[in-house]
């Protein structure tokens, strides 16, 4: 096989997914992650349709549902908790509690699938890529701690603000599409005693609120928050630190009422908070020369979309794939890999466009009653989600 060493740089979802199943098509692959071990924290989120294929074919279905956040429902209360909507069809989310999908921590699914893919793949944490230059039969890559080393061919697979991404491509500004909000996640005691529960606080005159939801067997809760700002990520986060994030996040809900006061000072001690943008990455070409990107660096859709993890997941199958039908011609199979999936990358990141229009108009009608269904799932977003047929390779 040609161009059998391969680089990945992300251990997070596309990462190991990529790894698994190029290390069972016979490439040699290594994996470098920034940080010191499995990063730990994250919101819920969902593998849907061909995710679900896809995860069955790596033997890892039964113990991502066995990991399921397992959710019986949710309700929403105002300042004062008092309840205003109930209700144990749908989460806001996972949706559908009827569905097929699986709802899973974010830290959770990652964990299963760097275990499957065994002890063939090599995984190296506190590093990354600090630079690469392409010739013309591999790339040498340079490691932040000092090493150096050729592949054949580097994958991208480091998230929305790909490190590996710029040093190919260019600076991120060319190709994030803020979508004018920022979400904030963490850890918490499930001091509420909420049992497989879900609760927004709907606060007054503002849509974005919070979230509570218990996981991992009720042992602990996630907690999540809004802020809506127009301001690009570039100059709203910066260079701040966490702890300035987490100021951020203080001040914007110093008035907030129900729980809040009391999930904020939890958030000053979670070693798990994390806040970012709702943006999405749109790119002309998702490779250049030996270089590729899957999932979020490539393509994200932004957690609007809820089909960010699941494209991810299929990005990393069909890529590794390609490869794997092209028999390593990066040329061929990186060609293979677009034509297969910018349609479906293309629908889903609309489905987050539609979730956010439908969010803006909640807000020009705020005050006027909790938004009951806080997502865009319904008949047509599984149209989209199901569109694509997982092939076989």
């Amino acid at each position: 096989m040609r161009n059998a060493r391969v680089l990945i740089s992300g251990a997070s979802i596309a990462g190991p997914a990529l790894a698994y199943w190029l290390d069972r098509y016979g490439f040699q692959v290594t994996v470098v992650e920034r940080a010191a071990r499995p990063r730990p924290g994250g919101q819920a989120i969902d593998v849907r349709g061909p995710a679900l294929e896809v995860c069955e074919r790596m033997g890892v279905l039964e113990e991502i549902r066995a990991r399921r956040t397992g959710l019986r429902g949710m309700s929403m209360v105002d300042d004062d908790g008092k309840e205003l909507f109930s209700t144990t069809k749908r989460t806001a989310s996972g949706g559908a509690l009827d569905s097929s999908d699986v709802e899973i921590l974010r830290d959770d699914l990652s964990s299963v699938l760097m275990a499957a893919g065994g002890d063939g793949i090599e995984y190296l944490f506190n590093d990354s890529i600090a630079s690469l230059v392409q010739g013309p039969d591999e790339v040498a890559v340079t490691f932040h701690r000092g090493g150096a080393r050729a592949f054949d061919i580097v994958v991208a697979a480091d998230g929305v603000h790909s490190s590996t991404r710029a040093l190919v491509f260019g600076p991120e500004e060319d190709f994030l599409r803020h979508l004018g909000g920022y979400l904030g996640v963490w850890t918490v005691p499930n001091y509420l005693g909420l049992d497989r529960w879900e609760v927004i606080y709907q606060m007054a005159g503002d849509v974005w609120g919070g979230m509570m939801m218990s996981v991992r067997d009720n042992t602990e809760a996630r907690v999540y928050v809004g802020i809506d700002s127009e301001e690009p990520p570039a100059t709203f986060l910066g260079s701040r630190s966490v702890s300035e994030q987490k100021r951020l996040v203080a001040e914007r809900y110093k008035d907030a009422r129900w729980e809040m006061p009391r999930l904020l000072e939890y958030m000053w001690g979670a070693p798990d908070f994390h806040f970012d943008a709702a943006a999405q990455i749109h790119m002309d070409s998702w490779s250049r020369g030996r270089v590729a990107l899957v999932g979020d660096a490539g393509y994200c859709g932004s957690p609007a979309s809820g089909q960010s993890t699941s494209v991810a997941v299929v990005g990393a199958y069909v890529l590794a794939g390609e490869l794997r039908a092209a028999d390593g011609d990066h040329t061929a199979a990186f060609a293979a890999y677009e034509r297969e999936l910018r349609g479906y990358v293309a629908a889903n990141q609309q489905l987050a466009l539609d979730n956010m229009a439908r969010k803006q108009a909640q807000d020009a009608s705020a005050g006027q009653g909790p938004d009951t269904n806080p997502t865009n799932i319904d008949d047509g977003f599984y149209e989209v989600v199901n569109s694509y047929t997982v092939k076989d390779y």
